[in-house]
């Protein structure tokens, strides 16, 4: 018994080991292996053998990947919104013993059949997705490593830990099943890893978004996905479905040991083990079933989005489809209604027209209303019955419904989403109101920011920035507090640093707002600040904090709609960057341009004043007002192209 604690010790401590010292991807896979290559037809483990790259174009043509079951999704998705599973199981009476397989060890053997399917597919994921694009990302540079690990997230840990550990545990104890009849105690001691699964189920939306963009926008990261689903080893299935398999898998689990709990006998010695090991995956599971639930969303926003052309000001995983159909315009000049399809989302309604030939895109965008700021209400006509009428700020349309019903349900659609709407604005003018109260009291407190602990604004009071107003979601702008004044910002917002009186002057996240107040600066003056965009840095206006700094005219195509002059600036805190502004109190550079290793050159016998910064195929050309300016930026930006820093003290300073 003593040998026996020992070894178990030393197999969970083991475990822990490995997730703390070795999520690297390309790790080794241990015992598993040879069960990854028995379930992954036409693909070997050992290192030259890559079989999708002996599939030919004609080969494919008959088999494109397939997209993910949407009735299967649906099903998966109603058992698990069902709460009956969690009642008591009642034992069911057994017959007689027999020659057949007792049914509690025909479903472990079904777990363990499927756990050997699942580890291959995540070695396909992991060895073979993974790694490919990870090699074609170093050899290339075609696309980022970075964008690459953001799209598998930790998948390399969950592949590890189902070939090293999960799957040989269950393989053990099926083998010794005739001794151990058990498998609670394995499924109670591995449970809690299961919770790594919540960051690959949160990170999945971000995935499936930079997976779309990537596709489209790197022809080498398309060819190499494509590649390989068109394998044997894919089964013809895209790499989006093989992601999908661990948001699947908990759910599996939990099925699959609801089943067994069933099947034991009233008195079985694992029930307890068994239901306590169920009740531990309960939580992993729920956030399976919201992943599947997201999915679905973005899978029919997805399709909406194809059919109206994928036009760019439309396109926003973040909206919501409310409600879409056929409806008739009644028409200022004719006398007979026209077809008019109609998509209502959270924040807008889309006035389509129909295309007669629907290759691509099947409706065109006529007119874009904002919900905001939108009214419905019926109309009374004897000429069309069943008529309403929908006012935006951008049109007002006259609609006519087959029916009473269908009219009444389009306008209690429009209702909500404008009730809504209103709801949030509402709300976020209360919090303000609020807070600020009399304006000479708002001064008055403004004078002890800082000093002492502010009143946090309740996050349920508002649903916007109260700073930029944008309104929150739960993935790219969430809240945050300002430890300063207790308003509800988003990150950008919040985006700074200031040290504050009641906190032992320690630095503390503030608004922009009272970062000013605070420090009397503009920006912050730390470099390593990383979530910063990289034009987001405040235009100098004058010398003392540039190293050059003046207005030169744009010249050439090359600067589109940015205008044909702009203010540029050479930052002592950015020595190596030049960045160019509309004006010169902009918060905002329209165009930065990384001096390192530009070759400079000046002056042309047309017009002296042009000088220009050339590399790898990038030309941009300047004009300065003077040829003692241009002498100027000409020596300034040489400076920095070769990798020079203030503080040397053979260098003078170049600024006015």
């Amino acid at each position: 018994m003593e040998q026996e604690s020992k070894e178990k010790l030393a197999s969970v401590s083991s475990l822990v080991t490995v997730f703390e010292n070795s999520r690297t991807p390309g790790a080794a896979i241990g015992v598993s292996k040879l069960e990854a290559e028995r379930h992954l037809p036409g693909y070997s483990l050992t290192p030259s053998s890559e079989p999708w790259k002996e599939s030919h174009v004609g080969e494919s043509l008959g088999s494109e990947p397939r997209t993910v079951s949407r009735r299967y999704l649906n099903s998966l998705k109603n058992k698990l919104s069902s709460g009956a599973w969690r009642k008591s199981c009642q034992p069911e009476i057994h017959p007689g013993p027999g020659t057949q397989m007792p049914e509690e060890k025909r479903i472990v053997q079904e777990l363990l059949e499927t756990e050997k399917a699942y580890v291959a597919r995540l070695h396909l994921l992991d060895q073979v997705f993974f790694q490919e694009l990870l090699r074609e990302a170093r050899s290339s540079k075609a696309f980022p490593e970075d964008v690459v690990r953001l799209i598998f997230s930790n998948i390399s840990s969950i592949y590890q830990f189902h070939a090293q550990f999960f799957l040989p545990e269950l393989q053990r104890r099926l083998d010794d099943w005739t001794a151990t009849p058990r498998i609670g105690d394995v499924i109670q001691k591995l449970a809690p890893f299961l919770k790594m699964y919540s960051e690959y189920v949160k990170n999945f939306e971000r995935a499936a978004e930079l997976l779309a963009t990537w596709t489209d926008k790197s022809a080498p990261f398309q060819e190499v996905i494509t590649r390989i689903q068109s394998s044997e080893a894919s089964g013809s299935l895209t790499l989006q479905h093989h992601m999908l398999e661990p948001v699947q898998r908990i759910p599996r689990y939990e099925l699959l040991l609801k089943e067994y709990i069933q099947k034991l006998p009233a008195q079985a010695p694992d029930r307890a083990d068994a239901q306590k090991a169920l009740d531990m995956i309960f939580s992993a599971a729920q956030h399976s079933n919201s992943a599947i639930t997201e999915m679905e969303r973005l899978q029919d926003l997805w399709e909406v989005y194809q059919r109206l052309g994928l036009e760019d000001d439309i396109v926003d995983p973040s909206n919501t489809l409310l409600r879409e159909g056929p409806v008739l315009k009644i028409s200022f000049r004719r006398s007979d209604p026209m077809e008019r399809y109609l998509f209502l989302f959270n924040n807008m309604l889309l006035y389509c027209v129909p295309k007669v030939i629907q290759v691509g895109a099947h409706f065109q965008v006529r007119t874009r209303i904002d919900v905001a700021g939108m009214k419905v209400r019926e109309l009374t006509d004897a000429e069309f019955p069943h008529s309403f009428l929908v006012s935006g700020k951008q049109r007002t349309l006259e609609l006519q419904a087959r029916s009473q019903e269908e009219m009444i349900s389009w306008m209690q659609a429009c209702q909500a989403a404008i009730d809504q709407i209103e709801k949030r604005n509402e709300t976020f003018k209360a919090a303000v109101q609020g807070l600020e109260g009399d304006t000479q009291e708002q001064e008055l407190q403004s004078e002890e920011l800082g000093l002492r602990a502010p009143q946090w604004v309740r996050d349920k009071m508002v649903t916007m920035c109260m700073r930029c107003k944008e309104p929150f979601n739960a993935l790219t702008r969430r809240r945050h507090h300002c430890r300063a004044c207790g308003y509800v910002v988003c990150a950008k917002c919040s985006d700074y640093r200031a040290e504050l009186k009641y906190n032992d002057n320690r630095p503390n996240r503030v608004c922009f707002h009272c970062y000013t107040f605070l420090t009397g600066s503009v920006l912050p003056e730390d470099k390593e600040d990383r979530r910063r965009g990289i034009l987001e840095k405040g235009s100098v206006a004058g010398s003392e904090q540039s190293l050059m700094c003046s207005f030169l005219q744009l010249v050439g195509d090359k600067w589109g709609k940015s205008g044909p002059r702009g203010w540029c600036v050479i930052p002592q805190d950015d020595p190596l960057v030049l960045y160019i502004y509309a004006a010169p109190q902009d918060m905002r550079a329209h165009t930065s341009i990384p001096l390192l290793g530009y070759q400079v050159t000046a002056g042309t016998q047309a017009d002296p004043r042009l000088f220009q910064l050339q590399q790898s195929g990038q030309l941009y050309t300047f004009k300065a007002e003077t040829e003692e300016l241009r002498d100027r930026w000409v020596k300034a930006m040489e400076r920095a192209a070769s990798g020079w820093s203030p503080g040397r003290p053979d260098d003078g300073d170049l600024s006015d």
